[in-house]
């Protein structure tokens, strides 16, 4: 639902363009008939937004995903947030929210072509659509004064890497956001790209973001030598740094899940005394060895060109950022999600006149990555690949094997000497074949259209390669489809 609620003095806001910007982004934890005490907390999260200081004016939320929660966030906001957008996107919804001060000319919805699997029912990534949630957001009168929001959830981690068997899936994610912030740079606008990106910083998925759509994470534009993972991780001990405490992996870290202070990430007996109403306190100055950044907001300056020298001048810059959305229920006691908000300020250079500059279309310089990433990235996709085609055959062989299961017991009918008989063999029939279909439609259907997004990434990933190549003076072969 894309809502415009306008008034006199709202239309008069774009008139006047912003000095500053405010951005929070949160992960709300929505999930209907399983995230516990969820109208509670999403009724004081939007308490919370709508009281915050300074007031946030872009707001990304996460796992939104009823459309009862949305219009009570609205309503909550909509004083200082008047314009919105529920995204709609999957079989039960993407669970994305875009909220602005401004108005939204345009917005769009795109799924990532790779997102999970169907038959991981009970992770629920590929029912829910994931995607990108797009604003265009008209700040002010100028071509300057527009703002590309590019508001995303990616593919879970459920094993760690390089175990994870989704890891190939998160990581053409990260590719396909990368290359829609960097189209929206190249137009010369604000960009800003904000959710919980599943990953943790100078990952994978974290390089390619930064490096192919050149948006720079705030956290580590402030904090260039914060955590890279979780203090228990290896490639956190590696870096012979001190265990955090849980104060320390919020205000330098930017730690927003699995915090010590997050009440659903707690034990057994903390979460218990909590169920019974008491007041549980945690020491800030406690050992943290869990908690690390999921939640990015990642910016590119709608950098403008000097018409005298034709030398870029950075429009926007990061004033300050910090985790947000720590406080608790005040009655509950809990926290408002398993996630805390990551927040940040950008101020604006209006000090050089438009007449002397311009922002129109421009190419970015290129950028790569070293070339063993890029091989990494094609290693990932033959692995995967081959899993899959191998899942094929099963699943296809399953059908064959269901589908002669059925024929069995239908030519079996005819010769049991007892009804009971008869039906138990009917009933294993209908079973057989519904379980095969079941599996041939995913090993046939959803298996094949999986695999072609494999060599769409793939060729991607070998054009830039082979680009990057001949950018250092080496020779590759050419691509081809």
């Amino acid at each position: 639902m894309h809502e415009r609620l306008e008034s006199p003095s709202m239309i008069d806001e774009t008139s006047r363009p912003p000095s500053s910007l405010r951005i929070l982004s949160l992960n709300c934890w929505g999930l209907k008939y399983i995230a516990k005490l969820r109208n509670e907390r999403l009724t004081e999260i939007a308490n919370q937004i709508a009281a915050a200081d300074p007031p946030p004016e872009i707001v990304g939320l996460q796992e939104c995903w009823t459309q009862q929660d949305y219009d009570v966030i609205r309503e909550k906001t909509k004083h200082f947030l008047p314009y919105g957008k529920f995204y709609f996107s999957g079989i039960f919804g993407g669970g994305l929210v875009i909220l602005s001060k401004w108005p939204i000319e345009e917005s769009s919805m795109t799924q990532y072509p790779l997102n999970g699997r169907p038959a991981a029912f009970y992770r629920g990534d590929w029912f829910v659509g994931k995607g990108v949630a797009y604003a265009r957001i008209r700040m002010g009168p100028t071509r300057r004064d527009i703002a590309e929001v590019f508001c995303t959830h990616l593919h879970a981690p459920y094993e760690t890497e390089p175990h994870d068997s989704y890891i190939c899936h998160r990581t053409a994610q990260a590719w396909e956001i990368a290359k829609l912030m960097r189209g929206a740079a190249e137009r010369g606008h604000l960009v800003i790209g904000l959710g919980d990106f599943n990953m943790t910083p100078m990952s994978l998925a974290h390089r390619i973001i930064e490096t192919h759509s050149r948006a720079r994470d705030i956290w580590r534009v402030l904090y260039p030598n914060s955590s890279i993972g979780a203090a228990k991780d290896k490639v956190e001990q590696m870096r012979n740094v001190p265990m955090p405490n849980a104060e320390y992996n919020l205000t330098k870290n930017g730690a927003t899940c699995d915090s010590a202070l997050n009440t659903w990430r707690w034990n057994k007996a903390h979460s218990q005394r909590l169920a019974k109403g008491e007041n549980v306190q945690i020491d800030p100055t406690v050992d943290d060895p869990n908690a690390k950044r999921l939640d990015y907001i990642f910016f590119s300056s709608g950098s403008h060109h000097d018409a005298t020298n034709g030398r870029p001048s950075a429009e926007w810059t990061l004033q300050e950022a910090n985790v947000g959305m720590t406080a608790r229920h005040p009655t509950l006691y809990c926290s408002l999600s398993d996630h805390f908000s990551v927040e940040a300020t950008l101020v604006r250079n209006l000090d050089e006149p438009l007449s002397t500059t311009s922002n129109g279309p421009y190419a970015l310089p290129e950028a790569y990555l070293p070339i063993a990433i890029y091989d990494e990235i094609l290693a990932t996709i033959s692995k995967y690949d081959a899993r899959e085609r191998i899942q094929r055959r099963l699943r296809l062989g399953h059908f064959g094997y269901q589908f002669f299961l059925t024929v069995g017991c239908l030519i079996g009918v005819w010769w049991v000497p007892h009804n009971y008989v008869a039906f138990i063999l009917m009933l294993i029939s209908s079973l057989s074949l519904s379980v095969g279909v079941i599996d041939g439609l995913m090993g046939g259907l959803f298996v094949s259209s999986e695999l072609r997004a494999l060599k769409e990434f793939e060729w991607e990933v070998r054009n830039t390669k082979e680009r990057a190549l001949a950018r250092a003076g080496k020779e590759g072969p050419p691509a081809t489809s």
